[in-house]
């Protein structure tokens, strides 16, 4: 009877071993999902800022371009405003049917690494 009583007791110390162990390689898992959850958010944030600055002297010099093109600088940028305008309408035309999934796909994939 001691015997079964041992192995009982054994078990029951495995058993708690065993859901320790699960509960930090969880704790691990979800530390690790997290890192690189805000690993990819700060790399994303520099970029966009990156891409914020090009688009902006980007935009400046092809609007400065123009207008000595036209020898009328108001009408250079008006000209650069007009391009960055159809741009923004292209965007927001495209943006449930190819902009919208290529991000939540983007994201699935992060999230699933």
């Amino acid at each position: 009877m001691e015997e079964v009583k041992d192995k009982i007791e054994d078990l029951t110390n495995h058993l708690g071993d065993l859901g320790e162990t699960f509960y930090k390689l969880t704790l691990i898992k979800a530390t690790e999902k997290a890192a690189q959850l805000v690993a990819g958010a700060v790399t994303t944030v520099a970029v966009c800022v990156t891409g914020l600055f090009v688009l902006l002297f980007g935009g400046l010099a092809l609007s400065w371009w123009l207008g000595d093109l036209l020898n009328n600088r108001i009408g250079g940028f008006l000209l650069g405003a007009l391009f960055f305008l159809v741009l923004m309408i292209v965007a927001l035309l495209l943006r449930k049917k190819i902009i919208s999934p290529f991000i939540k796909n983007l994201i699935a994939r992060k999230a699933y690494e």
